[in-house]
This record gives C-alpha cells, structure tokens and sequence, in this order.
C-alpha cells in the first residue's frame, strides 16, 4: 500500500513540476539568454580593453624611440596624440611626455601644460604633483618667489612624496629673489628631514654656505 501512495505522491509531483515548468520556462530561458549575453559582453570589453592597452603600449614605445633619437617634434606629437586616446594610464603618461618634449622648444607651453595636467583631478593625486613640480621646474629661473610658493608649497609639507624637490626649489627660488629668510626656512625643512636624499642634502649645504651672517643665525 505505501508503494501505491509513493507512486501517486511521485506522479503528482511530476505534474505539479510541469505545470510550472509550462508557466514559468519562458522566464528561466530568458535569465539563462541573459546570463550567456553578460558573460560574453564582458569577455568581449575584457578583450577590446587588453587590445587598446597593447595598441597603446605599442605606441607609447615608438613615440619613446622617436624622442631617444631626437626626434622631439615628431615624439611631442604621438605623444598628445595618444594622450587624446589611450586608456587612462597611458593617457596621463603621455602626457606628461609630451610636455616634457615641448620643454625643449617651449618651457612655458610646457609649463601650461604641466599645470593643465596638475588642474585635472581625474588623474590622481601623486600625477598632479609631479606635474606640479615639472612645471616649477621650468620656471625656478624665471618665476617670482612668491608664484614658487604658491605652486610648490602643499608639495613640500613633511609626507609629500616629493617634498625634497619641492623644497629645494623652494630655497633656489628665494635665494635667486634674494628673500635670505626664506631660503633659510627651506634649507633648515632640508637639513632637519632624516629622509632629505644625501646629494640634495650635500647642494642645500652648499647654498646655506652662501648666506650672508645674518640669514645663517
């Protein structure tokens, strides 16, 4: 007797699992479509994506090759070329390699650029200042004091990444616009970090050395 019982209890699931496969199959073969589409969209994006950055590697390697053979014209524009269309890692590196070629026909068009680079938030914090420096850089020679101030300051304070440049260029900047206490502070931020790099820290000896006796107490 409990075969018999087991025999309906099956049967009626059976009809009860047809009944909602001929409801519902339509609605499970769509979410199955769906998935087998995303799984292949996203293979296709990883795909498409792996292949612009190989182009842009390609690229970024003969605009280096143009520059190594002196070629800073031709580089500077493959460089901004792929800035215009890489991926972003690429972009933000092509970029500043296109300013660096553009310094040796133009330092202030490249100092512009530099500073664009320095203005874009899109391209994280440690490539804006490094813009920011490749652009003092440019104009340590030429710029007042008080531009290197506001342009270098916040890259000088004690976990900037390049706050020994910056500072150097800080103390460069004041001694050429003869601001003596200036250039003191810097040379005391130079002297007093542990981590000033041994040559630097060898320079800002040497221009503290310069200073008359009343800048050196």
């Amino acid at each position: 007797m409990s075969e018999l019982f087991d025999e309906v209890d099956e049967e009626v699931r059976r009809e009860q699992f047809k009944k909602l496969w001929d409801k519902y199959s339509i609605y499970f073969i769509a979410l199955m479509v769906l998935i087998v589409a995303a799984v292949g969209g996203w293979r296709a994006y990883q795909y498409l994506e792996a292949k612009k950055a190989a182009e842009a590697g390609a690229a970024f390697e003969q605009a280096v090759t143009l520059s190594e053979q002196g070629k800073h014209a031709e580089a500077e524009t493959a460089f901004t070329e792929l800035a215009a269309k890489a991926p972003s890692g690429y972009r933000t590196l092509a970029r500043l390699r296109a300013a660096a070629e553009a310094a040796s026909r133009d330092p202030k068009a490249a100092a512009k650029m530099y500073d664009d680079l320095a203005a874009d938030r899109g391209v994280g914090g440690e490539w804006q200042d490094l813009a920011r420096i490749r652009a003092a850089g440019l104009l340590v020679d030429s710029a007042s004091y008080a531009d290197m101030q506001q342009r270098l300051e916040a890259s000088a304070t004690p976990k900037s990444t390049f706050r020994h440049t910056a500072r150097e260029m800080l103390a460069l900047s004041a001694w050429r616009n003869n601001d003596m206490t200036a250039t003191r502070k810097w040379l005391d931020a130079i002297a007093e970090d542990g981590e000033t790099p041994p040559g630097l820290r060898s320079r800002a000896e040497a221009l503290a050395a310069l200073l008359p006796p009343v800048a050196k107490s």
